[in-house]
């Protein structure tokens, strides 16, 4: 990483605002997410680097060590995997059909969630854990990924920057792209897919 380019995540959360809203350009990282996998050996937790500018995450990386895979998407550029035997390929969103297959975490399904799932006519879950769930989506082998409970920034944009890279979209709850280099770390409740924020159902 570059000496010039700051660098945030959750080791320097404590970093203040009145010295990060100077940044223009910084690195994101969080260097474990997924804790939960970690600690019960799943293997679906991800190292996660993002490069900033503006708010928006023009460059992102996540790895999934354990599982010896690694995605990456770039603004303008597309998404990539390499998969566990070291093969590259492009990756992009799946056109949705009439079954959306739904993404989301067991230790992390809540009402609300549930609530948003049941509004799908026909759906399957897809499991995954950490960053895992946007790169599932970025792939093509999941469609919808929402989150309507807690994150921070570092939790997301590396695998933002990996599904817009494939075509798809990381929104708030009323459609409008998610941004970074906020006074407040939190980001709102987010639904990421590869349905336009558009054509999904009201929460």
């Amino acid at each position: 990483l570059s000496h010039d380019i700051p660098v945030l995540s959750e080791e320097g959360a404590e970093i203040p605002w009145s010295e990060r809203k100077q940044w223009h350009r910084f690195w994101l990282i969080d260097p474990i997410d997924g804790t939960k996998d970690f600690t019960q050996r799943t293997g679906e937790f991800t190292v996660n680097i993002a490069l900033i500018e503006n708010g928006e995450p023009i460059l992102g990386v996540v790895t999934a060590p354990a599982l010896k895979e690694a995605y990456w998407g770039l603004k303008g550029e597309g998404a990539y995997k390499r998969d566990s035997a070291g093969e590259i390929h492009k990756i992009t969103v799946a056109e949705p059909t009439d079954t959306v297959r739904v993404v989301a975490s067991k230790n992390h399904l809540n009402d609300d969630t549930k609530a948003f799932i049941e509004k799908f006519d026909s759906h399957e879950l897809v499991q995954a854990g950490s960053s895992l769930k946007f790169c599932r989506i970025a792939e093509g082998q999941a469609d919808i990924y929402p989150r309507l409970g807690p994150t921070c920034e570092w939790d997301t944009a590396a695998a933002q920057a990996v599904v817009e890279g494939a075509g798809g979209w990381v929104t708030d709850l009323h459609g409008n792209q998610i941004r970074y280099a906020k006074a407040e770390i939190l980001n709102p409740d987010f639904i990421a897919s590869a349905i336009s924020p558009s054509k999904l159902p009201k929460i």
